[in-house]
């Protein structure tokens, strides 16, 4: 069930286009990364989805309904990338509140306190939060309501490595639950196995949408292998396999995608000389760099 259908989408504000022809598509229980950099339109392109700012031209549907309305809105959690709450209230006060809006449970929202985290915190004033604290308010506060459709914007940032952690197996049981997620981080590093399609912006125009593994055979991008053998060997092992001795014991080999089988044939060929091999392929900034360039010779 395809939940968010963008097609032909177009923001000009007087003579600057700042979203240009986007065509994007999120099924239930899809979770997709939108990448780029500042002002590539990735939030102006989350706001036109709430129904915030209009689209000049172009169609958008949440769950078949058109952005903005009632149905459309009650379908949406909305994480922004600032949250900020009363500081007067407590964490548990201020979830009251927002559950009250949604038509929730204040049980669901002291459930979803636990659920982020805060359960210990949550009687404490919101003003003496960290910024991380205030990113899981804003987190749990997205997802009263059940949302169909998750828009996140840079959800862990103030987010120490244990709460990302935390964040992505949230995000992993909304999808299953499925809800369809559309995230946007600069954190690139993180992404690579958390979610499911790759979505890349730059001066408002997508450049590339397809899985990691897809988008890697595309950008023929080379993989490196390395291998560690004996110090003794390693002229040598370097010499027969075509690599570049890097240190004492580790060769660092070049190949594309498909020729990546062969490599690897001929490295094990080799036999017990061969101590460890570690194959990288293109990283997901790689692959960030590489469509971003490519846009720029365009």
């Amino acid at each position: 069930m395809t939940t968010l259908l963008i097609e032909n989408l177009c923001k000009q504000y007087g003579k600057l286009q700042t979203v240009k022809g986007v065509n994007l598509k999120l099924d239930a229980g899809e979770r997709v990364a939108l990448l780029g950099h500042n002002g590539a339109g990735k939030t102006t392109l989350m706001r036109m989805v709430l129904g915030l700012t209009p689209a000049t031209s172009g169609k958008i549907a949440v769950l078949g309904t058109a952005a903005g309305s009632r149905h459309a809105r009650n379908a949406i959690g909305f994480l922004p990338e600032s949250v900020a709450f009363h500081g007067a209230l407590s964490g548990r006060e201020q979830l009251h509140h927002f559950a009250r809006l949604k038509s929730e449970t204040t049980k669901r929202a002291d459930d979803l306190l636990e659920r982020v985290g805060l359960s210990e915190a949550a009687d404490r004033k919101i003003r003496t939060y960290s910024k991380g604290m205030r990113q899981r308010i804003g987190l749990a506060q997205a997802l009263l309501g059940r949302p169909k459709l998750a828009l996140l914007d840079e959800p862990t940032s103030g987010l120490d490595p244990i709460s990302r952690h935390e964040f992505y197996d949230i995000v992993e049981d909304l999808a299953n639950s499925g809800t369809a997620v559309l995230l946007s981080s600069h954190a690139l590093t993180e992404l690579e196995t958390r979610t499911d399609r790759i979505a890349i912006m730059s001066e408002g125009r997508l450049l590339a949408n397809n899985s990691l593994s897809a988008l890697r055979q595309t950008a023929h991008l080379p993989i490196h292998v390395h291998v560690t053998t004996s110090e003794a060997d390693a002229d040598r092992i370097a010499a027969e396999l075509g690599g570049e001795r890097v240190n004492g014991r580790s060769i660092t080999l070049i190949c594309q995608q498909d020729g990546k089988i062969a490599m690897l044939g001929q490295i094990t060929s080799l036999g017990a000389v061969i101590k460890d091999v570690d194959v990288t392929p293109a990283s997901l900034e790689d692959l960030y760099r590489h469509y971003s360039i490519a846009e720029e010779g365009a």
